[in-house]
């Protein structure tokens, strides 16, 4: 669900950015009063997995689509919404800036899509009250498929709204509605059963923090996280420098359900203005365009060529291996502004 610039008016690109960097601020002051310095590590972690998760798109059975890994649940259910905000923003830039997922006009509506939804919408309102206390793994699948179908279908209604809003009359408001709201069903009851495969593993491993996401609370002194934080490691690097070539060649959600509206991949780039100027900016960062060596990877075109599966290739391993090392070191980073900056406000 990575929009392109090309989807967007600037005015309503410049609204949603507005509005995420708004959240990001809101997120950092509440995160301020109460981070626990000892999470900071596991945002890392958990930013560098979803990274590598949302690189293997799965095949959508008899639609000839695919869908990847959202990851908001995820984050918000083991960190909570705020830092789960801050890591969801920070996985989105890392692939915009560096990888050409996503536009950069596109980047404001992408945190909002995939990030305000899970974070402060379906967690609060569906997850919580599903999953009660936490400890029942048939509680935590019944909340985890209900509030990331929900995450989704929210996410891609904004799509769809967004595109209404920046005057696309090329996707008519009810057809690109109709299409893109039963794919991303079936994307969001695959990330249920995944996310709740994810919490169930730390619900055995270490429920002490499923409870202290859940209540906002500081993990117990001398709790071990050790084996939580090599776990989700090591499933980032193998995810993202292995699983990755196992992704399915099919168009995602969002490009299938224009292909089908518009009978195009994708809609034309505008050549002049801002749209033009970041996408120049893009294509001056962007160092691993479609997660490969070769720029076109990624694109349409390149998929329409059949690529053999597995792909196994050297590109794709290593934009995920550096991808999952930015996104690390981005979640790092945040957690250590906040904790320095608190730091000199009680000092």
């Amino acid at each position: 669900m990575h929009m392109a610039d090309a989807l967007l008016s600037p005015a309503v690109g410049a609204t949603f950015w507005a509005g995420t960097i708004g959240t990001i601020g809101y997120a950092s002051k509440k995160l301020k009063s109460h981070l626990d310095d000892r999470k900071i590590p596991l945002m890392g972690v958990l930013g560098a997995f979803i990274f590598a998760s949302q690189m293997i798109n799965f095949t959508i059975p008899g639609t000839g689509s695919s869908g990847h890994l959202g990851g908001g649940m995820i984050l918000t259910i083991l960190l909570g919404p705020y830092a789960a905000f801050l890591v969801m923003a920070s996985v989105l830039t890392v692939q915009a800036l560096f990888f050409a997922d996503g536009g950069l006009l596109a980047l404001g509506c992408n945190i909002w899509n995939l990030g305000i939804y899970p974070c402060f919408a379906a967690w609060p309102l569906i997850y919580k009250p599903l999953a009660g206390d936490g400890r029942s793994p048939r509680r935590i699948l019944l909340a985890s498929m209900a509030s990331g179908i929900a995450a989704l279908q929210l996410g891609a209604f904004s799509v769809v709204v967004e595109t209404l809003l920046s005057g696309k009359t090329a996707l008519p408001f009810g057809t690109f509605l109709l299409m893109m709201q039963p794919i991303h069903l079936a994307i969001g009851i695959v990330e249920g059963f995944v996310t709740a495969g994810v919490i169930n593993y730390v619900r055995a491993v270490r429920p002490e923090i499923l409870d202290s996401s859940a209540s906002s609370a500081p993990l117990a002194a001398g709790l071990p996280l050790r084996n939580v934080l090599i776990g989700f490691a090591a499933l980032a690097i193998v995810t993202g420098g292995a699983l990755s070539w196992f992704a399915s060649a099919h168009p995602d959600g969002l490009e299938w359900s224009i292909a089908k509206v518009t009978g195009k991949g994708k809609l034309p780039e505008r050549e002049h203005g801002i749209p033009a100027a970041l996408k120049g900016l893009q294509e001056k960062t962007a160092f691993l365009p479609g997660y490969g060596f070769n720029p076109a990877a990624g694109e349409p075109k390149a998929r329409e060529e059949k690529p053999s599966w597995p792909a196994v290739d050297a590109g794709t391993s290593v934009s995920g291996l550096i991808g999952g090392l930015l996104v690390l070191a981005a979640a790092f980073g945040i957690g250590w502004a906040i904790r320095a900056f608190r730091g000199k406000r009680s000092a």
